[in-house]
């Protein structure tokens, strides 16, 4: 995937410089002044900025402090282009959370060179957090981060007055699988079952693998009866699925669902909806497993 760089002046003979230095390896996208650069960054994924800090209205400065400051922008590296050499003014532009800065007029190594190795160091940065927020056998989210991105959930789900549903699902007899089959078909089902959750996952929903065979899907803006259907979609797709065992043996599998509604007028996480849902999920076990549970 190409790494989309942002450059911002209002010169356009820079500007042109820097088109022709860094076009050949990066898309490029080009704001003329503050405001503008301040909306094409909340709008698109940018892999780095770079800012001039002399511009009329609204400087780098500003623009700086103002990217650093939204929740959307404030991780995107931003290397000052400027004419000022002066200690200060150096000094001002690390302290506003610049990561370097480039002397006009350009020397194209120097600038290359830095440009390069800020969208390196964002790489790295990226997948350290894929690392660290994800587990490694499904790629879904992992039970730390899931707890994390819950509680921006929740807040956001109660400013907008929304519905907030949550499930939890459990393969059935695992252990049966992985004492008939082994540990790796085991590891197979699970990949399984998480491809099926991410097919019919909407882009706002959160899925994570909790912990061994069990799942969780966040719902925002979705009733109970609206994460019942869904429940009862996963649930048949994954029991009328056929899975391939060693020696040309097939089998099927299925799986548990526990529902309930995160009240977003009392509950300030989602700890007391989890437990809940988890109630309802050990109902449908002792029901006979296979089926979808709900817990108000």
């Amino acid at each position: 995937m190409n790494k989309n760089i942002l450059v911002v002046d209002d010169t356009e003979s820079n500007i042109d410089i820097l088109l022709e230095l860094l076009d050949d390896k990066y898309d490029v996208m080009v704001a003329l002044d503050g405001e503008s650069a301040l909306e094409i960054a909340n709008e698109e994924r940018l892999d780095l900025i770079l800012l001039d800090i002399m511009m009329p209205i609204m400087d780098g400065y500003e623009v700086c402090q103002k990217l650093k400051l939204n929740e959307n922008t404030k991780d995107i590296p931003i290397i000052f282009i400027t004419a000022k050499t002066d200690e200060d003014s150096i000094e001002k532009a690390y302290s506003l959370g610049g990561s370097d800065y480039v002397i006009k007029p350009f020397r194209p190594k120097e600038l290359l060179a830095k440009v390069n190795r800020e969208i390196q160091l964002k790489n790295y940065q990226e997948e350290l957090k894929l690392l660290a927020s994800t587990d490694p056998m499904t790629k879904l989210y992992n039970r730390r981060y899931f707890n994390e991105i819950s509680k921006n959930i929740l807040e956001q789900e109660r400013e907008n007055s929304s519905e907030l549903s949550i499930m939890m699902m459990d393969i059935d007899k695992f252990k049966n699988v992985n004492d008939t089959y082994g540990h790796s078909i085991g590891d197979e089902v699970i990949s399984f079952v998480a491809d099926i959750l991410r097919k019919f996952q909407r882009k706002s929903d959160v899925v994570c693998r909790y912990g061994g065979e069990e799942f969780v899907m966040l719902l925002p803006n979705t009733s109970i009866k609206e994460a019942l259907s869904v429940a009862q979609r996963v649930r048949k797709h994954i029991e009328e699925s056929i899975l391939d065992a060693k020696e040309n043996e097939s089998f099927k599998i299925t799986i548990s669902i526990g529902i309930s509604q995160i009240d977003l007028l009392k509950e300030t996480n989602i700890e007391a909806s989890l437990n809940r849902a988890d109630k309802a999920l050990y109902k449908a076990k002792d029901l006979g497993r296979n089926r979808v549970c709900i817990n108000f």
